[in-house]
């Protein structure tokens, strides 16, 4: 398809050091914006399966009880610091709630970098193996960079110092780590509720056994889900990559940048306010 890597070639000639931002935007508003958007949960499913971390979320009952409203606080104040950057005012915004948020509670150093480490190396993966191009070199610093720059802000400390010291170090996290747990399994219960709501009418039967073949065996295992049948992961599989080769070969550029009219939410039909996203200790705004 004519045009197909225009965007990878004027990637290729930016420094990331320098334009990170804008090729992390572009990553996720031109070139792979379903891929990474399913990447990004996929990433944020995994660092609340943590025993740590997940004991935090079923505590505050905001992944159980009020599940739609925290998935989409979540995306949204990721977007807002992701359409925005860190220093224009709603990136600002967005990044003080972030740190609002957390706050009140204990997690360690360690924890939050290994939120960071999902965010980085989750999605990149997903693109290497189903994305309709693997991102390049530039695309997946810019990725570390990005992420780099976010943990800096909220006093996260000791991040690795490139994309693949990064995916070492959350590699070996995430085997000593990430093991079975009852809020993890509870937060998985809650969460792919709302994963059944986005799959085909006419795959519906297939729904669950599909939400789990999109899991490695790690994360099924700390979330007590069973493994899907064989045949039914290995023809996600297929479709997924048939998807990726069919993209490569037969899609056209994407012209309208994703949230282009805005982001939505349905927990928000009317729009929202950054000051309202996540929760309020005793119904107080901060």
């Amino acid at each position: 398809m004519r045009g197909r890597y225009d965007n990878l070639t004027r990637t290729r000639a930016l420094d990331p050091e320098r334009d990170y931002l804008v090729i992390y935007q572009t990553m996720l508003r031109y070139e792979f914006p379903w891929d990474m958007k399913l990447g990004l949960n996929l990433a944020f499913n995994r660092s609340f399966s943590i025993p740590e971390i997940a004991a935090v979320h079923t505590a505050t009952g905001e992944l159980t009880e009020r599940t739609q409203k925290r998935i989409d606080d979540t995306g949204l104040l990721m977007y807002e610091m992701v359409l925005n950057g860190f220093d224009q005012p709603r990136g600002r915004e967005a990044l003080r709630r972030v740190n609002q948020i957390h706050r009140p509670y204990d997690i360690s150093n360690d924890d939050f970098r290994y939120v960071l480490g999902c965010l980085v190396v989750i999605p990149t993966r997903w693109l290497q193996e189903y994305g309709w191009r693997p991102p390049c070199c530039h695309e997946r610093h810019a990725t570390y960079l990005f992420y780099r720059e976010l943990g800096r802000r909220m006093g996260i400390t000791d991040i690795p110092g490139s994309y693949d010291e990064f995916e070492t170090w959350f590699d070996a996290y995430d085997a000593a780590h990430l093991r079975p747990n009852d809020d993890a399994a509870a937060i998985e219960r809650a969460t792919r509720m709302l994963m059944l709501t986005r799959i085909p009418r006419m795959l519906a039967p297939l729904g669950n056994a599909l939400v789990s073949a999109l899991y490695d065996a790690p994360l099924r295992r700390a979330t007590r889900v069973d493994a899907p049948a064989w045949p039914l992961r290995a023809g996600l599989h297929l479709a997924l990559r048939t998807r990726s080769r069919l993209q490569r070969w037969f899609g056209a550029p994407r012209t309208t940048a994703l949230f282009a009219d805005g982001i939505k939410a349905r927990s928000y039909p009317d729009g929202y306010e950054i000051s309202q996203l996540g929760p309020h200790q005793d119904g107080v705004r901060e």
